[in-house]
């Protein structure tokens, strides 16, 4: 198992035979003490791309509103999700997690596969994307916080400056853009950061024992029984309207958001803590406004430039701020 810095949430290098990535290459080659240059880059840029497929969840989600409704959209993608799951984890013949993983991976489910997905959909019916987005923002926040509370990790007061700062920017900037005032979606938004903030932590805990690929696996599998019942009373009581446009939004969800996306965040905080990945997520608010203008035709105001300066600067001093 790799034991983990309690200061800064990041990974020292003893780990277990399974482990094939850097970390485990290391560990192999004789390294101790903190996780090798490489490995922290590795995770860096895995948080990268994680954070790139969660920026097109939002307007996936709306794609997805236009042709189903929102009990069924959510449904879908979580079945959807939870089958591509099956299928890699019986083609590789993985075992089923020990006991003492199950709880963790019920708390990653309930946060990144349930309630997460379900909270923003019905939140997406009254509130804008760019709206939205605002309150994504505090999730690097929400998530630090709960894993420090969670796991006893003290991170320095630079760290956590950083963090707030970047916080305030975009939420800041988000509000700007939606014209300062809360929509009637704030409600749930605020309780998908809750639930997210959870997910997140648990499931980037569990990263330090089982592969990224096993944690959202299992957490997407013990989800199907619900997703196919959710589905079956979803698609009887809710209207379909099928188009490209919709499929593909709920395919993006599923497959990119669902699937990809936390495959790759899972594994970043296996490899370098989840305080430190979270503040990755900072800029996604940003991407996703970007995409709300490509796809979805919002349009975006002179402020733009400079917030995404200023969080990109944060994101810089968080990723090289140490306790």
């Amino acid at each position: 198992m790799r034991a983990y810095d309690s200061a800064i949430d990041e990974p020292r290098i003893t780990a277990p035979a399974w482990d094939t990535g850097l970390a485990g290459a290391a560990r192999r080659a004789g390294t101790s003490g903190p996780a090798p240059d490489r490995a922290v880059r590795a995770g860096v840029w895995l948080a990268v791309a994680g954070v790139v497929c969660f920026s097109l969840t939002f307007p996936a989600t709306d794609w997805s509103l236009r042709g189903f409704g929102p009990w069924t959209a959510t449904a879908l993608r979580m079945l959807s999700a939870g089958v591509i799951a099956a299928v890699t984890l019986g083609v590789r013949r993985v075992p089923l997690p020990a006991r003492r993983h199950w709880a963790g991976l019920a708390v990653a489910a309930s946060g990144v596969v349930i309630g997460f997905p379900l909270l923003t959909t019905l939140a997406l019916q009254t509130s804008t994307t760019s709206h939205a987005a605002v309150v994504v923002g505090l999730l690097p926040l929400t998530t630090a916080v709960y894993s420090s509370l969670r796991t006893g990790a003290r991170p320095s007061p630079a760290f956590w400056g950083a963090a707030l700062a970047g916080a305030a920017v975009v939420v800041t900037f988000a509000l700007y853009q939606s014209g300062g005032a809360p929509g009637a979606g704030d409600l749930f938004l605020c309780g998908a950061l809750l639930v997210c903030a959870a997910g997140y932590a648990e499931g980037g805990k569990l990263a330090r024992e089982l592969p990224a690929s096993e944690v959202i696996g299992w957490a997407l599998v013990g989800c199907l029984p619900l997703a196919a019942v959710s589905s079956a009373l979803a698609l009887a009581y809710e209207p379909v309207a099928l188009t490209g446009q919709a499929a593909a939004g709920l395919a993006w969800s599923a497959l990119g958001s669902q699937f990809l996306g936390l495959l790759f965040w899972y594994r970043a905080m296996g490899l370098v803590g989840v305080s430190r990945t979270s503040q990755v997520q900072l800029a996604q608010p940003l991407l996703t406004l970007v995409w709300a203008v490509l796809l979805l035709g919002e349009r975006l105001t002179p402020a733009a430039p400079a917030a995404a300066l200023a969080v990109l600067v944060c994101i810089v001093v968080v990723q090289r701020t140490r306790a």
